[in-house]
Order: structure tokens, then sequence, then C-alpha cells
């Protein structure tokens, strides 16, 4: 029998009916310790969390596992729920961008584990690593309670390059993207991006406007707040223009019977790109790898590409592979927005590098016909019929 896991607000119900645990990172007060002690604690474990002396006591006695906080780390590995903006980014300050963003637990947290300039990865002591995969664990363990079986069977994945444009001179493909997460999200769709810039963002936002009164002209709205050319590698200057629509666009009357919610799933394996403030719940992690397949893993319902670069070409033939081989238990659809881009007709140049376009189509098309899901697989220029497809394509059961 699977362990009940018990927060900080569950203690009491479990105390009613006390069964095989997680404590994760409860503050238990001393009449509440006494009362837990006291209780059958055989098959329990207690992850972090203030444990009086009492429980420690008898959490050693019931032969419990008890994985203690460490004061020296820069996060917590014990989460009990999701990051959102706030966390992430606390204390930042648009008119003192760069001091702030640097102190805002998402930069200290990057800054402590990976080299700012290489972005290579600290190499830390054996305990260290342990914390982050339990912080890595602890984050899937909340993305499961968020998206649970009938969310996971209306999310949509989309994915693309992080460096797509904000500014209107070189933006259609944001454009798009933003346009998409609104479609979906308004089709009943859940969204589930990266969680960083560039197509991310745009996802994450146009899904989070589907929640006003008018989408589409809060939308608007966002798009020419964010008309702006901030580097990513000044991410305080790229933040405060996302920073400043947020906190626009959230003045607007939204509509108690729609949502705004969606997730992002990025990393600090790609820290020197920041997590977007549009999606509602960040899922973050350490390790890139748990990351990928977490998207791929949740997004039931089908993946979206929007033109991308080589992360977006290894996500669309990892998806293909657990498509393939049918790992999830499940086919969903796969759908290439831009059709120059993904099948262009012409001889693409190999040595253009300029020219970023890459004619996949063909390719994952004679994959998908190996193992007959070629019909839930497509390529189109048109928002409308992504939802369209997705809507008229379920996922099925392998």
């Amino acid at each position: 029998m699977a362990k009940t896991l018990v927060t900080t607000a569950t203690l009491e119900q479990w105390i009613s009916g006390p069964t095989p645990a997680v404590f994760l990172n409860v503050a238990f007060s001393e009449d509440q310790a006494k009362r837990v002690a006291a209780a059958n604690l055989t098959g329990c474990a207690f992850l972090g969390g203030s444990l009086p002396k009492v429980l420690v006591d008898a959490a050693h006695a019931a032969g419990c596992l008890l994985m203690p906080q460490s004061p020296d780390l820069q996060f917590d590995p014990y989460r009990d729920s999701l990051y959102d903006k706030d966390s992430l980014f606390a204390g930042f300050d648009p008119n003192d961008a760069e001091s702030t963003f640097k102190a805002s637990p998402d930069y200290k947290i990057y800054d402590r584990y990976y080299n700012t300039q290489t972005k290579e990865e600290r190499t830390v002591d054996l305990d260290v690593l342990l914390m982050k995969r339990l912080h890595d664990a602890s984050i899937e363990a909340a993305l499961n309670r968020l998206l649970t079986p009938e969310v996971q069977m209306r999310a949509v994945g989309v994915m693309g390059g992080h460096d797509l444009p904000r500014h209107s001179d070189r933006r259609p493909a944001y454009v798009q993207a933003a346009q998409l997460g609104l479609a979906l999200a308004q089709a009943g769709f859940f969204v589930v991006t990266g969680g960083g810039p560039g197509a991310m963002e745009a996802a994450n936002l146009g899904a989070y406007c589907a929640g006003f009164k008018d989408p589409q002209t809060v939308l608007d709205l966002a798009l020419t707040i964010l008309d702006d050319a901030a580097p990513l590698n000044r991410p305080w200057d790229w933040l405060k223009p996302a920073w400043a629509a947020r906190t626009r666009i959230d003045r607007e009357p939204i509509d108690p019977a729609s949502s705004r919610d969606s997730v992002g799933i990025p990393t600090w394996y790609y820290g020197h790109e920041p997590p977007n403030v549009f999606a509602t719940h960040i899922a973050k992690y350490f390790a890139n790898s748990v990351r990928e397949e977490g998207i791929l893993g949740v997004a039931l319902r089908g993946i979206v590409y929007i033109e991308g670069n080589g992360g977006t070409v290894q996500e669309i033939f990892q998806d293909a592979c657990q498509n393939y081989y049918g790992y999830s238990g499940y086919r969903s659809p796969m759908v290439l927005l831009g059709t120059d881009y993904w099948y262009s007709r012409e001889e693409l140049p190999a040595n253009a590098p300029a020219d970023r376009r890459k004619r996949l189509y063909p390719l994952l098309r004679k994959i998908a016909a190996e193992k007959s899901f070629e019909h839930l697989v497509t390529v189109t220029d048109d928002v409308a019929a992504v939802v369209q497809f997705i809507k008229s394509h379920p996922q099925e059961l392998v």
C-alpha cells in the first residue's frame, strides 16, 4: 500500500487516522509531536521539518527514516509545493533590477551550484548531491499532485526555442506561440511548457490571459508592453518588461469561470535562461534529464512544436521515441507549427547557419509509419488547425 504524504496542512487529518506515511517538511508543535509520537510509526519517514525531541525519540524507536534539514543549502530539498514567480524572484525590484535579480532565490541557487560564466555545474559533496536529488523528487511529487490523471489527460505541451524575440520587428513566431497558448486554454486544455523564455514564455502568457474577461485584449496589452529587445544575457533587463506586463494585466478583470493556470518546467541546468513569470506553477529541477522526461510524461494530450534549436529537435525525437515504444502507455499527437520551418519544400543549404529551418517532418512521418501512428503527426501554419487536430485526435492506449 502506498504511504500517505503528510504536510503541515494535512497533519491533523493524519493524526485522526494514522497510517504508514512520509512526513514532508512538517512543522510540528509540541502538542502535535506528542500525539504523533504516541501513534504507530512503523513504516513512516520524516523528511525535513522541525521535530521536537519526543518525536525524534519515538521515530528512532520505530525504525523510521529521518532526513534532517541542512542549514548550509541554498534551497529546500523537501518542498511540499511548486514554485511561482514570487518565490523564485522574491525581492525583485524593476527599479533596481540587476542587484535585486542577483539577490533573488532563483539566481542565488544558480550561482551557488553552477558557474555563471561557463554555465558548468559545480562539483559538490555527496551529501549535497543527495539533497539536490531529494529536491527534484519533492518537485516531482508536487507536480504529480497538481497534474492529476484527469488533468494529464488534457495536458498539452508547447515546446520551442528559448530565443524567440519579443520585439515587434522580429516576433511573428512569439505572437503565434502566445495565440496558441490562449487558444489551447480556451479550448479546455492545460498548457505545459519548459517554463523558460521565448516560445515557452509566449505559450504560458497566452494561457494566463485566458482567465480574463477579455482575453484577447489583455494578451494584446501584454504583447505591447513586451515589445522590447532586452537580451537574455542580461536576464534582469529581460525580466523587467515581463514583470511590468504581468503587473499591469493583473489589474484587468478576471473571469471566475475561466482559469489562468499553466505549468512551466524549467531547470537550473539552463539557469542562464530565467523562468518566465506567466506560468502560475513552476516545477524547477536541478536535473535536466528528469525535467525533459517530466514534460513529455505529463503532456498526455499531445505536444506542439514551435520553431526551435537543438533542444527542440531533441525533444521532438524524444517524444517520437516515447510514442514509438509506447513508454507512457499512450501515443499522443505531435504537431509541428510552421510548415516552412519544419517541412520546407526547397533543398536547405548545409552550410548556411543563419538559416535555422529544419526539414524534420518527413523523417518524423517515416518513424511514425513504422508503428502506425502517422495519423497522430501533422504540420501546419494555423493555430486553429492545431487546436482542432488535437481535439479530433485524442491520445491512444498502446
